[in-house]
C-alpha cells in the first residue's frame, strides 16, 4: 500500500499574518503607511474578520504594527532607541560627524550554526549569514564588524548586497526590533582587529556585543571594534521613580 506524506498547511490566520508580514518586511509597505483595515482584509481573503483581527494582533504582539483606536493600524516606526543606549547605525554616525562613509565587505557567506548554544539558538534550525566588514570615515578604518543574521528570521537578507548598504543600516531600515542586548567591554587589538584598523597589536579598543529580538525571533548578533577614541557611547537617563 502507498502512503503519502502528510503536508501541514498553514492555517488561514497565519497565512494573511505571512502575506502581510511580507509586505512589511520587503519594504512594500514602509513605517507610518497605513495597512488596509480589517473588513477591507477580511473581503480579500474571503474570510470571517476575526480571522483577520487574529492575524494582525499576532503582528501588533511582534511589534510589526502598531494599532491605533478609531484610526486603524500601521506600520511600526523602526525602533532605533532602547531605555539605556541607542542601536548604532554606524554610517548615520559618521556621516552626522561630517565624513565620509565607506564599508568594505570582507567576507559573505551563508553557513549552518556551530555546536555553541548561542549560534543554534540565533539560528533556530535555519541557517545563518555571516558577514565580516570594515567601516571608513574618510577612508580611514572607524570600525571592525563581525556579524551574524538568522535567515530563518530574516530570509530576504541572502538576497541583499551589503558591499553597497552596510548590514545594520539594513536591519534597522526593514526589520523592526522588539528587545536588545548589549554588552559593552575593551580588548586589546589582536593580529586580526590590528591589520583592520590599522593600528598596533595590543592598541585599546571599545568592543560593543549586540543580540536583538522581533518577537520570540532572534534576529541577529553582531560584535563591533572600534579604535579607542573613535565611538561614544552616551546613555541619559533619570531615577528611579521612589516607590511607597
Amino acid at each position: 500500500m502507498i502512503t503519502k506524506a502528510r503536508v501541514n498547511t498553514p492555517s488561514l490566520t497565519q497565512r494573511i499574518r505571512n502575506d502581510l508580514e511580507e509586505k512589511i518586511r520587503s519594504g512594500a509597505w514602509r513605517p507610518g503607511d497605513r495597512i488596509p483595515v480589517e473588513h477591507e482584509l477580511a473581503a480579500t481573503y474571503g474570510c470571517a474578520r476575526m480571522t483577520v483581527t487574529r492575524a494582525t494582533e499576532a503582528l501588533a504582539e511582534a511589534g510589526l504594527i502598531v494599532r491605533r483606536k478609531r484610526a486603524g493600524s500601521f506600520v511600526a516606526e523602526p525602533r532605533i532607541e532602547s531605555a539605556v543606549l541607542d542601536i548604532p547605525d554606524i554610517r548615520a554616525t559618521v556621516t552626522a560627524q561630517g565624513k565620509r562613509y565607506d564599508v568594505d565587505q570582507l567576507s559573505h557567506r551563508q553557513r549552518m550554526a556551530s555546536e555553541t548554544s548561542e549560534e543554534r539558538l540565533l539560528a533556530a534550525g535555519g541557517r545563518l549569514l555571516e558577514i565580516d566588514c570594515l567601516h571608513r570615515a574618510d577612508g580611514r578604518p572607524f570600525a571592525f564588524e563581525h556579524r551574524l543574521i538568522s535567515l530563518k528570521a530574516v530570509p530576504e537578507a541572502a538576497d541583499v548586497d551589503f558591499s553597497e548598504t552596510p548590514a545594520g543600516s539594513w536591519l534597522l531600515g526593514h526589520v523592526p526590533w522588539t528587545e536588545a542586548e548589549h554588552r559593552i567591554g575593551a580588548v586589546g587589538a589582536d593580529d586580526k582587529i590590528a591589520e583592520a584598523l590599522a593600528i598596533e597589536r595590543g592598541e585599546a579598543c571599545l568592543v560593543l556585543e549586540r543580540r536583538t529580538w522581533r518577537g520570540d525571533a532572534h534576529i541577529t548578533w553582531v560584535r563591533q571594534v572600534f579604535p579607542a577614541g573613535a565611538y561614544d557611547l552616551v546613555a541619559r537617563f533619570g531615577p528611579k521613580p521612589e516607590t511607597r
